[in-house]
């Protein structure tokens, strides 16, 4: 361990268990009532699933699963069920999930390093294809689109993007040998050097009713070290002209919603530009794998407006330098210091952690200084 980084007695400390669980994918289930507070985990149609509950206990610092009558901490919780995170993909160590984790519910880079990959676990299978039913989207029958609907209605991407991204995206549904199944709205993963096979899927489960929170990852046995969604991509790799960077493919439909317009009226950048999601950390395979196939194209960084996300543009810049990447050919996309991440901007939601940092340093319009108050009030004031 380096100086400066945290330790598990740190997260323990800093972190709360309904964090954790609501990384996790799981859901606040209000019937319960607050004083033990349970979290559950919804099927496609936002119903609850028996048996996959947690309690909370120990002042939010542990829970508790009934069925298995286990209790986990943070720490635990995250080494148990090491597919629920999006860092996770096979033969990674466990403490350094744990680290990735944590790390980020706490806002916190981490420096990308090497790192001890043990042999996978007998039960972890690579990722097949085979292993899920597949819903796609069709522009020319509206039945097909329905589905799609409350994947993309509270993130504000409407069906003129649903169209432009069709050819990258699809409803994914895994049966368990419990009987139990779950269907994602699915954003393949491939190899820049053999995009033709896909090595993983970037998931996201079905929003409740309100749009809050819901299950975000990636499918078990993914290559999340080397897998990108890559998308709009109508020609080789060794031909596009651009590449626009993401965290999410959210965040590159909300992008491309966004600036649509714009988009159309050039046919060179619709035409020759492609979006990548790394799906979220981005990590130096990735990186290193698209700037191999892509020596002469430009690269748009577009990556969350946050202390993470400019920490993952100075990697990018780096990795780039030693690839020998002409400097001019990376460029930070800009994006107002109010928004978050593109789909933020769609949504026209300011970023909390933006509001907290200018908390005090604007003055509402129409409230005059104390001393003018006080002025104003002796003009004003009248005598009897």
């Amino acid at each position: 361990m380096r100086n400066g980084d945290l330790t598990y007695d740190d997260f323990l400390q800093r972190l709360n268990i309904q964090d954790v669980l609501i990384d996790a994918g799981y859901h606040l289930n209000r019937r319960d009532g607050l004083r033990y507070p349970a979290y559950v985990r919804l099927d496609n149609e936002g119903r609850r699933i028996r048996g996959d509950k947690f309690i909370v206990t120990q002042q939010g610092k542990c829970c508790f699963h009934a069925q298995q009558q286990k209790v986990y901490n943070i720490i635990s919780f995250i080494k148990e069920h090491p597919h629920f995170f999006a860092e996770y993909h096979a033969g990674m160590s466990p403490d350094r999930l744990v680290n990735l984790v944590c790390n980020r519910l706490l806002h916190i880079p981490v420096t990308e390093r090497e790192t001890r990959i043990v042999q996978p676990k007998r039960d972890v299978k690579p990722f097949q294809m085979t292993d899920y039913d597949i819903h796609r989207f069709n522009p020319q029958d509206r039945e097909t689109q329905k589905k799609f609907y409350p994947f993309f209605k509270h993130r504000g991407i409407d069906l003129y993007t649903q169209y432009a991204f069709h050819r990258d995206f699809f409803l994914a549904t895994r049966h368990r040998a419990d009987g139990l199944q779950f269907t994602n709205l699915a954003f393949p993963l491939s190899l820049p050097g053999n995009s033709e096979q896909i090595v993983g899927l970037e998931e996201r489960g079905r929003p409740r009713m309100d749009g809050s929170g819901s299950y975000k990852g990636k499918a078990e046995g993914s290559n999340s070290s080397e897998g990108l969604w890559i998308a709009n991509l109508r020609e080789p790799l060794d031909k596009v002209g651009g590449i626009v960077w993401f965290e999410s493919a959210y965040d590159a439909m909300a992008f491309y919603q966004v600036n649509r317009e714009m988009i159309r009226s050039n046919p060179d950048l619709s035409r020759k530009s492609i979006y990548v999601s790394t799906g979220g950390t981005p990590t130096d395979g990735q990186i290193r794998g698209m700037l191999t196939e892509t020596p002469a194209a430009s690269h748009f960084l577009c990556f969350d407006n946050d202390a993470a996300g400019r920490s993952f543009v100075e990697r990018f810049k780096t990795i780039a330098q030693e690839m020998n990447i002409a400097p001019d050919r990376i460029k930070v996309f800009p994006m107002l210091p109010c928004y978050k991440d593109w789909n933020d901007v769609l949504l026209e939601r300011t970023n909390p952690e933006y509001l907290k940092e200018i908390e005090g340093l604007i003055e509402p319009v129409g409230v005059p200084h104390s001393e003018e108050k006080e002025e104003n009030s002796r003009n004003n004031g009248f005598h009897r």
